[in-house]
């Protein structure tokens, strides 16, 4: 049946089968709405970002609570029912325990012959202040030349907001939504989502129950004017490597010459794990990884990448590779190897001249399907432990790897996609480009292992949005057409879950 209603959804979508909204201006009204409120949809944005919602840090735990506890408020104002989740609390590095922000449910219309959308957000941000490099306030949404400055403009609460006024024009047009909406939005995205995939497996027989789609707004396009789309994210596994002598630093001029230090065999191990073209050195690592089909390959070629505009956006002239294929595979669908850092050693202005006595070296793996978590670690260890045999130290060795989360890839055939795509043509006149993502949102494979729904991602910020970084935006441009674009994405999912139940249903009776 899931072979029949794909092939469904490919032969609607090449038929070019048309929007009946199209025809009747629905869409023209609904876009005229939002160019006319476009201004207030900015003022709601500056005041959500006015609110320092960071959740890496304790100080500010409550006003991230403050953050969930507006957005609440908003989808409330819309006609949703929410409720907020306790997650309970962490235990930070001092011992202390910290409540959790609340996680927003939220539910808008039940009609069962209406398709079930879930979107997935965050109103948490990173951290900021004007003297990391910010040429205006982080907290303060300035616009100068169409770009809308903020710490979380892009990343997340412009998206977040984005699908609400979507939703609004709907409600103020008195126009019917043509899809049941559910909102899942947390407090605690860029501090690690703590709590989440509880809630989720918690929630997967109750909330989820009824959702037939799960779209997530949290990332980027690829280029700064066209739009895309994201099919999959690189999963990452953090390891340390730790290698210690004694129990005390030593005075260089005491013992340096006579003893092994660790420093010393700490560089060597971690300058054993690549190459210089980038190729990670530990055996087997590439055993597992999805092979390269004529289909995917296909994907590449519309593209739009610009290698000059990249390099100057990463500030970086040379790359390792040097044609677009070349650098788009092996940050989406190759793993790659990158050493973060060493702690225990000396790192501050001037010289100290002193043997560290411990040291941890980091680094990290972004993996691909179909690698395997277990096997990576494995492989890891077993690698640097012979590596570090061959060198007859005394010193002691430990290898761990910290932290890690899963690749995740999702069909491009799917209804979602080909919904998507028919709404971004709509508005923006063009085809987007279907792009992987080279960082890792956990989430997304969350969503997809636990639930077992579709999972898309769609984004509306462009590539020079500097989500993380200083003078984080997004332009006035990307988040008023990212509102048309989510509002019309409900007209096309709406319409083609229809499609593919009369043609279900035709095939039963057949």
């Amino acid at each position: 049946m899931l072979q029949i209603l794909t092939i469904s959804v490919m032969m609607l979508f090449e038929a070019g089968v048309s929007s009946p909204f199209a025809s009747s201006g629905l869409e023209n009204q609904i876009f005229q709405y939002i160019d006319l409120h476009q201004n207030q949809f900015i003022e709601s944005l500056k005041e959500w970002v006015a609110v320092e919602s960071d959740s890496v840090q304790p100080r500010l735990r409550q006003e991230v609570t403050r953050m969930v506890e507006l957005t609440a408020d908003r989808l409330q104002s819309l006609g949703a029912t929410v409720e907020l989740v306790k997650l309970g609390s962490q235990k930070l590095p001092d011992g202390q325990s910290l409540l959790l922000p609340p996680l927003i449910l939220a539910e808008l219309g039940k009609d069962p012959q209406k398709p079930t959308v879930c979107f997935y957000g965050h109103v948490d941000v990173q951290p900021a202040k004007k003297e990391d490099g910010w040429k205006t306030d982080p907290f303060t949404l300035t616009e100068i030349d169409g770009n809308l400055y903020g710490r979380g403009a892009t990343d997340d609460k412009g998206p977040v907001l984005a699908w609400i006024n979507a939703v609004e024009a709907f409600r103020a047009l008195k126009i019917g939504m043509p899809v049941n909406l559910k909102f899942i939005i947390e407090g605690m995205e860029e501090a690690g989502s703590l709590g989440l995939e509880e809630l989720i497996k918690a929630e997967n027989q109750h909330f989820f129950s009824n959702v037939d789609y799960i779209v997530i707004s949290d990332n980027l396009w690829i280029s700064i004017r066209k739009p895309a789309l994201t099919y999959g994210t690189r999963g990452n596994t953090c390891f340390f490597v730790e290698v210690q002598c004694g129990e005390r630093d030593l005075h260089s001029g005491t013992f340096g010459g006579i003893i092994h230090e660790p420093m010393t065999d700490l560089i060597a191990l971690l300058g054993s794990l690549v190459d210089t073209s980038g190729r990670i050195l530990i055996p087997g690592i590439y055993d597992d990884v999805a092979s390269l089909t004529e289909e995917e390959k296909k994907l590449y070629e519309s593209i739009e990448f610009d290698l000059e505009e990249y390099k100057n956006n990463s500030g970086v002239q040379n790359f390792l590779y040097d044609t677009k294929e070349g650098i788009l595979m092996h940050l989406w669908r190759y793993p790659s190897l990158s050493i973060h850092g060493i702690e225990g050693a000396f790192h501050e202005p001037g010289t100290k001249t002193v043997i560290p006595a411990r040291v941890i070296g980091k680094f990290s793996i972004r993996q691909v399907p179909h690698m395997n978590i277990s096997i990576v670690e494995h492989q890891v260890i077993h690698y640097l432990e012979d590596v570090f045999s061959k060198r007859n130290s005394p010193n002691k060795l430990k290898v761990s790897m910290s932290m890690s989360a899963m690749p995740w890839v999702a069909d491009v055939n799917d209804p979602l996609y080909t919904a998507a795509r028919r709404a971004i043509k709509t508005v923006f006149g063009e085809d987007p480009d279907m792009i992987r993502d080279g960082g890792t949102i956990p989430v997304a494979r969350t969503f997809q292992n636990i639930t077992r729904k579709s999972v898309m991602m769609l984004p509306i910020g462009a590539a020079d949005a500097g989500e993380h970084s200083q003078n984080e935006k997004i332009s006035r441009h990307n988040y008023i057409q990212g509102t048309k674009l989510f509002a019309v994405f409900f007209l096309e999912i709406g319409k083609l879950h229809r499609q593919l139940q009369e043609a279900s249903n035709m095939k039963t009776t057949n």
